[in-house]
């Protein structure tokens, strides 16, 4: 790499691959975007090939782009470590977790109070959103591992838990006692859409095809609120074992018989550097308690 490179211009290109676009990385840098752009071009110049495909929809990197960000990462990696070594502190580890938005917060949250306990030094990044996403991003290596329902697709680092799906009722429903419904029982019911949800167009599907179409009081992103407004008695709707509580009852659907595997998807090169990370292991030991039982 030409000795002229400095450390701005390869912060400028991370942040460009993990803004998605010039404007979003100046801002996130703290500089203009034409300073920004004029760091981009510069470092181009030094490596001697653009970096960056660029049209008026969206920024996308090139094959030699794509080849320099495990390198650009790395020497970011390297300038941290240099400032901490100088600065007598040890290096901490950054581990970057993406965590599906479809885990209940309670567990998520006692699962990285765990991790932090762990280890106290380690700089743990945790990134919510939908395990599409999440996927997406990991294969980009914008994340070092993705936690959350590992589609058939993909292969999983670790297995955590395997959950059904079961009816949301409030507990004073007149459905909530029983072992088991069927469509037809749940006909007349108002229901809510989680939009987030993996099974989202398989419950559409597998109520259709029963003549089920129920009016849906709710449509929304956010699980937490789709549980409250359960328990408020606004709807019903399906949801993962893992959200159980409190004031709801949940109550197996008769002929669904979809399941999520619950894991941890990363890749070797990771892997290598964060699998026997204090953090992690405690991460993916709390969560495989909680949503083990």
């Amino acid at each position: 790499m030409p000795s002229m490179l400095e450390r701005y211009l390869v912060r400028y290109f991370i942040a460009v691959v993990d803004e998605g676009s010039f404007s979003r990385a100046a801002a996130s840098s703290g500089v203009t975007q034409p300073t920004l752009s004029a760091g981009i071009a510069k470092l181009e110049r030094l490596t001697g090939t653009p970096l960056f495909e660029r049209n008026n929809r969206r920024v996308e990197l090139t094959r030699a782009g794509a080849r320099f960000v495990d390198h650009a990462r790395a020497i970011e990696r390297a300038f941290g470590g240099a400032e901490q070594v100088a600065s007598g502190d040890a290096p901490a580890q950054m581990i970057r977790i993406g965590i599906a938005s479809t885990l209940p917060a309670a567990t998520v949250g006692t699962a990285v109070a765990a991790a932090h306990i762990a280890d106290p030094q380690a700089r743990l990044e945790v990134l919510d959103g939908r395990m599409r996403d999440l996927l997406q991003r990991l294969d980009r290596g914008r994340l070092d591992a993705v936690i959350g329902p590992v589609p058939p697709s993909r292969e999983a680092e670790r297995e955590l838990a395997m959950e059904d799906y079961a009816m949301a009722l409030p507990a004073t429903h007149p459905l909530a006692g029983r072992d088991s419904v069927t469509a037809d029982d749940l006909a007349g019911e108002t229901m809510l859409v989680r939009r987030n949800c993996e099974v989202l167009a398989d419950t559409s599907r597998f109520f259709t095809a029963r003549g089920v179409r129920p009016f849906m009081a709710a449509r929304t992103t956010d699980d937490e609120r789709a549980m409250a407004l359960v328990a408020a008695g606004l709807a019903i709707t399906l949801v993962p074992r893992c959200y159980a509580r409190e004031g709801i009852a949940l109550v197996r659907v008769e002929e669904f018989d979809i399941e999520r595997r619950i894991g941890l998807v990363s890749d070797p090169a990771a892997m290598a550097r964060i699998g026997a990370s204090p953090v992690l292991i405690a991460l993916c030991e709390s969560l495989q308690s909680t949503l083990g039982t």
